[in-house]
C-alpha cells in the first residue's frame, strides 16, 4: 500500500471510531507497505486512558510480530500523536511517524495536550501535580539486581 493509502486507512479508523462511541482517532502500523496493526481510539469504550488508537495499535502489532521492538516499521496516525503516544512510540522504536490532523487541530475540538507538553518541560517542584520521591534507596535495589543481571533482555 502506498502511504497515502495508509493514511486514508488511519482517517477512516478515526471515522469510524466516532460512529461506535470512540474518540476521534485512528492508527495503522505497517511494515513494508503492509498493514500489521490497526486500531482507534477506545479511551471511553474501554474506560481505558491509555486507550489511545497509537498505543492500541503498538500492542496489537507486538503481539503480532512476537516482539516488543518495533524497527522496520511505520506508524500511520490521524493526528500527531500526544505525549504518551509519542513516549509510545519512542519506546516501541517505531521508524516513522505519519501523521494528519496537528495538536492544534486536536485542540480546536477539546483535546488539548499542550497543557501536557508544557509539564514535561517544567522542573518536577514547578508541576501542577505533585511528585513526591519516596524510599529510594530501597527500591535501587530491583537497578542493581537489573544491572547485575546476565539473563536480562535490554530493551
Amino acid at each position: 500500500m502506498t502511504k497515502e493509502q495508509l493514511m486514508q486507512r488511519a482517517i477512516l479508523l478515526s471515522e469510524n471510531s466516532v460512529r461506535h462511541g470512540g474518540g476521534p482517532f485512528g492508527a495503522v502500523i505497517a511494515k513494508d507497505g503492509v498493514i500489521v496493526a490497526e486500531a482507534s481510539n477506545s479511551v471511553t469504550i474501554d474506560q481505558d486512558p491509555t486507550a489511545h488508537a497509537e498505543v492500541n495499535a503498538i500492542r496489537m502489532a507486538t503481539r503480532a510480530l512476537h516482539t516488543f521492538d518495533l524497527k522496520g516499521c511505520e506508524i500511520y496516525t490521524s493526528c500527531e500523536p500526544c505525549p504518551m503516544c509519542l513516549g509510545a512510540i519512542y519506546w516501541a522504536h517505531l521508524d516513522r511517524i505519519y501523521y494528519a490532523n496537528n495538536r492544534q487541530d486536536a485542540a480546536k475540538i477539546g483535546f488539548d495536550d499542550e497543557f501536557i507538553y508544557e509539564e514535561i518541560d517544567r522542573k518536577i517542584a514547578d508541576r501542577h501535580k505533585p511528585m513526591i520521591a519516596l524510599m529510594r534507596d530501597e527500591a535501587l535495589g530491583a537497578f542493581r539486581m537489573w544491572e547485575e543481571s546476565t539473563e536480562k533482555t535490554e530493551y
